[in-house]
């Protein structure tokens, strides 16, 4: 976790640069596009992965045979969806009103194959906990991709097709990384004796990733539909530049979890121990983290993206006020994976389809900010529903987390008493001051906290949350007035 920590750290404040450069030399329309090509590449990957990799990870024993079966029909199942998004680009195209959409999706396309080819490498270096290589090939091919092609292009004129290059490349560093450092088997095998169950797995996983797909991009299909490719694009870089910090947290926790669960499938006690910790350390601390965030937002967009971003500040502060349910759905999947219930997830999600699906028509005539309301609505929905799911799995109790929450909103009340005593009189002034003073005003009190009384921080943190800043920041529990306390905190039935 702490590898997976760093790494997405560093990658976020790459993504963090690149992406405000080109959002500034590009603007909205660019972005609309390509947000509806990666609507489109986001299906085809799911379906294209198939989950036949996932296989590679929950295998308590693992062969040659495996390998081959799965890295060959992720392959095929790479090509069919190569081809049936060519052929169905332009219809893409018409179903968003934006005929410039046609080749960029065509273009997109090729990333099937590529994610297909990578994905069984990928997968083994998850098995092996081997999240010190996986990070790091995460960030050479965002560098590549991005910072050295996407950039150069954007500057030299070429509009959407610059991201369309970025994208592309970045894909394939990927790939050519992770099989430089994970090899494997490729010999074609199209059937050998455990392969239904390989399939059994893909099918599993497919149906979960169909559903998280459809409710992940329920908002941009409607949006672009109903308000055209600038208001998308708008909506689209909010909600990216929104889901970072999401993404680096929960890059940490979930694959990891996963993992390192698929060994603890037959030792629930410390499989809840583990998904309790996790889940009172996100209550505790990325509630307040983003509730600050949300505040700071509407300015920070005004700061990183300028005057034609503006009207994406309020769709900023929305999505990042309901980020931890996102964080808290996600660490729900590896529970129900390695309990034994890989079906849950997407039969428990599947009503939420249609009441998504209905509300985000009613609401996303009203602009981009009523969506985004209406999707954090929906996410938290979604966290409530796996998280019951989860704890019924592990034999956990919803009054188990009471305190965890209750410290968790306190704190974010807290902060944000402190954010807006300084925002408020600051109203009208120097943006970059006002934003620094607000920034700064809820992260000085931990700091001197932490330097003078960090037993304090023990206490307001509680056990479970302050054991996993231990685990990331281990120098804090070297203070004599910092011991850490006992890690135990869910009750669970186990013994």
């Amino acid at each position: 976790m702490r590898w997976s920590a760093l790494t997405g750290g560093a990658r976020f404040a790459l993504q963090l640069i690149a992406q405000v450069l080109l959002a500034r030399q590009l603007g909205p329309q660019a972005f609309g596009l390509f947000a509806i090509g990666m609507v489109a590449i986001t299906l085809a990957g799911f379906v294209a992965g198939f989950g036949l990799s996932w296989s590679l990870m929950q295998r308590a024993k693992l062969d040659d045979e495996d390998i081959r079966f799965a890295w060959t029909w992720q392959l095929l199942a790479g090509l069919v969806a190569l081809l049936l998004l060519q052929a169905l680009a332009p219809t893409v195209a018409a179903a968003f009103k934006e005929p410039a959409a046609e080749p960029v999706i065509r273009w997109l396309s090729l990333s099937c194959l590529l994610q297909a080819a990578a994905a069984p490498a990928t997968h083994l270096l998850t098995r092996a906990l081997d999240f010190r290589a996986l990070g790091l090939i995460q960030l050479l091919s965002y560098v590549v991709g991005y910072l050295l092609v996407g950039l150069p292009l954007a500057w030299a004129g070429l509009g959407v097709q610059a991201l369309v290059a970025a994208w592309l490349v970045q894909v394939s560093i990927a790939l050519l990384a992770s099989l430089a450092v994970q090899p494997h088997p490729m010999r074609p095998l199209f059937w050998y004796a455990r392969a239904s169950a390989t399939l059994g797995t893909g099918q599993a996983v497919f149906l979960t990733n169909l559903v998280n797909w459809t409710l992940a991009n329920l908002d941009r299909m409607l949006i672009g539909r109903l308000l055209g490719t600038g208001s998308l694009g708008l909506y689209n870089v909010a909600y990216n530049l929104a889901a970072v910090p999401n993404s680096v947290l929960l890059g940490a926790l979930q694959p990891a979890f996963l993992a390192a669960g698929a060994q603890m499938q037959n030792q629930p006690g410390r499989l809840a121990q583990a998904y309790g910790q996790m889940l009172a350390a996100l209550l505790v601390l990325a509630l307040p983290a983003c509730t600050v965030l949300a505040l700071l937002a509407p300015d920070l967009m005004l700061l990183l993206y300028g005057a034609r971003w503006q009207a994406a500040g309020p769709v900023l502060a929305w999505l990042l006020a309901f980020m931890p349910a996102l964080a808290i759905w996600g660490i729900a999947t590896p529970v129900l994976w390695n309990s034994g219930r890989p079906h849950h997830e997407w039969l428990l999600q599947s009503p939420l389809l249609v009441l998504g699906a209905l509300g985000l028509w009613l609401v996303a005539p009203m602009g981009i900010t009523a969506a985004a309301i209406a999707v954090g609505l929906l996410s938290l929905a979604r966290a409530l529903l796996l998280t019951g799911a989860a704890l019924s799995a592990l034999q956990l109790r919803w009054s188990s987390l009471a305190l965890p929450a209750l410290r968790g909103l306190s704190l974010s009340a807290g902060a944000a008493a402190l954010v807006l005593a300084v925002q408020l009189p600051l109203t009208g002034t120097l943006l970059l001051p006002r934003l620094m003073a607000a920034a700064i005003a809820p992260v000085l009190p931990v700091a001197l906290l932490l330097w003078l009384r960090p037993r304090w921080c023990e206490w307001s943190l509680g056990p479970q949350a302050w054991a996993m800043v231990l685990r990331f920041v281990p120098t804090l529990g070297r203070k004599p007035s910092a011991q850490p306390l006992p890690t135990t905190g869910l009750q669970s039935q186990h013994p």
